[in-house]
């Protein structure tokens, strides 16, 4: 199989890079360890600076069997497409996992990054349902 076929075929390539890319940018200016909310604030910035369309608060029910139950509301989603989640965890999990699985159920999206700041280098995940 030829790789560079595979990976020109990932879906959301480009975008996942730029959000990877940008969370980089930020572990280097804010450093790493701080509770999750000042990453998630930058997200924004990051996807302003690199033209990326984003939308915060997205707010989606949850429900069971046809009831409202509760709400979910991603850190992002960027480009209309990509579920953003900021984490500041030990490391990425089935756990973290299972809940962008769930974020993929409830807004009908496939394609999602996780994103951990706990550490000095970027621990990310890309996930598609």
């Amino acid at each position: 199989m030829d790789t560079n076929d595979h990976e020109s075929k990932l879906l959301h390539k480009e975008l996942v890079y730029a959000i990877v890319g940008w969370a980089v940018e930020v572990l280097n200016e804010l450093g790493h360890g701080l509770t999750e909310k000042p990453y998630e604030n930058a997200l924004p910035v990051g996807c302003g600076l690199k033209g990326i369309a984003h939308e915060q608060p997205v707010r989606f029910d949850g429900t069971d069997q046809g009831r409202r139950v509760g709400e979910f509301i991603p850190d992002r989603i960027a480009g209309k497409a990509v579920v953003a989640d900021t984490k500041v965890i030990d490391r990425i999990t089935d756990n973290e996992r299972g809940q962008m699985t769930n974020a993929f159920r409830i807004t009908t999206l496939r394609v999602g990054v996780i994103l951990n700041f706990q550490h000095s280098k970027l621990e990310w995940e890309r996930l598609v349902l």
